[in-house]
């Protein structure tokens, strides 16, 4: 600890000189760090230091200076009940550089704060990536603040905790830790308290950060916490017995414990009729296996079991395959790439132009590809097919394990045929029934049997009859 370290857990000298020497060191080369200083109504020296781009300098002008140069310290107009004291220098610091204005007073050793905050904050508008039919509109923003009153608008009820504690050596990120009191195990909230206690990152700027180092298995590609935007789907998870974790400087709240079925679950299921949601959910949980399967099972096919596919399909197949260079797994394993990378351009692109460029570029290519032999329509309409099903999974983090898991399972089609995807398949289970997510394990309720859980993977029950 050096000695600039060591002065700021000192506390407040009193002295007006000394304690302004002190934030001065402590903010040299910092523009945006204003010191003013003034004399009271009642002549005493006062030194006011606040951010610009953070504090509200006009409210700070109306509101504290001048009633405190005109009449004194009792005038200021702000209410009482939001102004705090700090006692050191690093208390003034860091109430600071969260957007109050503190005032520090000769002959004081208390100086206060004053919440006077002007932080940059867009709407609450509907998340983009988790858009639904039916459902709340809002999302959550870049404020915690205000992230915290949309989802105590939604839970009524002191039973609601929120827990808030600040991370990062140096970004100092206020983080909040929310759960259902009488609902979610008290083991597990003993649990995400202490794996928030062992923190390893230094600084916090987004959810991913505290996500990657508090989970179970950090190497797995499926993800073992949602991520979300949406008010509504943290307020059902809290009420199932889950917990939430609400940072800072972004939308994205993660919510744990959660399974393999859950990452499949959309919140539009409960705001559907019965029937229409149990189709929508058998359709996702078929084109999720289709999304990680189906090229590699189209290659074990064609390339080592023709004689499972009827003739008539089979002699076209092998019309058009007759002029391609390319073994099955090779034209896989192009048109793959170029789907992929064709799906990174659209989203890194600017929102004008990024979805007509990979629509446009997918049919230019598709169309040249077939046209110069380099790949087979089939082939493209497998990708194609690979693609619509990767793109009904609601969880984005969850699509990424499938796109990942697509390349080695192709390359076992390939060698092995379908001995090689039913291989992938084994190992591809095995490593989710070891994967626990906080503990709980990621097959469940299926993998252990939970009996009064179960319904909810196949059928989505009534709202009074939902499991908890």
């Amino acid at each position: 600890m050096d000695a600039t370290t060591k002065q700021q857990e000192l506390p407040l000298s009193g002295h007006l000189v000394m304690d302004e020497d002190t934030l001065r060191a402590v903010f040299a080369d910092c523009a945006d760090i204003v010191f003013h200083s003034f004399e009271t109504a009642s002549s005493t020296s006062a030194l006011c230091v606040y951010c610009v781009g953070l504090c509200d300098t006009e409210r700070l002008e109306r509101q504290v200076l001048t009633p405190l140069q005109e009449v004194g310290i009792e005038a200021a107009q702000v209410p009482m009940a939001s102004v705090k004291t700090v006692e050191t220098p690093s208390q003034a610091v860091q109430a600071i550089l969260e957007g109050e204005a503190l005032l520090l007073l000769e002959g004081s050793t208390v100086g206060v704060t004053y919440p006077l905050y002007k932080a940059a904050n867009r709407s609450t508008e509907e998340p983009l990536a988790e858009s639904a039919v039916r459902g709340a509109r809002d999302g959550f923003t870049e404020s915690l603040p205000t992230n915290l009153s949309l989802l105590r608008k939604r839970i009524k009820t002191p039973a609601l905790k929120l827990l808030t504690r600040t991370v990062g050596e140096r970004s100092n990120t206020s983080i909040t830790l929310a759960y259902m009191e009488g609902i979610i195990d008290p083991k597990l909230v003993e649990e995400v308290q202490k794996r928030l206690d062992k923190l390893r990152v230094r600084d916090i700027l987004e959810s991913q950060y505290i996500e990657e180092d508090i989970v179970d298995q950090r190497l797995s590609p499926f993800p073992q916490m949602i991520a979300t935007e949406r008010p509504d789907v943290v307020a059902s998870n809290l009420l199932e017995g889950r917990f939430a974790i609400l940072v800072d400087g972004t939308p994205f709240t993660l919510i744990a414990p959660v399974t393999l079925f859950s990452m499949l679950q959309s919140p539009e299921d409960y705001y559907q009729y019965v029937f229409m949601s149990v189709f929508l959910r058998w359709l996702r949980y078929l084109f999720y296996a289709l999304s990680m399967l189906l090229p590699s099972a189209y290659v074990a096919i064609t390339t080592y079991h023709q004689e499972m596919i009827p003739t008539v399909l089979l002699l076209s197949i092998a019309k058009a395959r007759e002029e391609i260079p390319f073994p099955a797994l090779v034209e896989a394993f192009i048109m793959e790439i170029a789907f992929e990378a064709l799906r990174e351009a659209g989203v890194r692109l600017p929102k004008q132009v990024g979805s007509a460029v990979s629509i446009v570029g997918a049919l230019i290519i598709g169309q040249a590809a077939t046209t110069a032999g380099i790949v087979s329509a089939p082939m493209i309409i497998i990708v194609a097919i690979t693609g619509i099903a990767s793109f009904m999974i609601p969880r984005y983090a969850a699509s990424i394990a499938t796109r990942l898991l697509r390349f080695p399972i192709m390359i076992l089609a390939g060698t092995l045929g379908l001995t090689g995807v039913m291989l992938g398949i084994i190992l591809v289970v095995i490593h989710l029934s070891s994967l626990r997510s906080f503990g709980t394990p990621y097959l469940s309720p299926l993998a252990p049997t939970i009996a009064n859980e179960v319904k909810d993977v196949w059928w989505r029950p009534s709202p009074w009859n939902k499991p908890r």
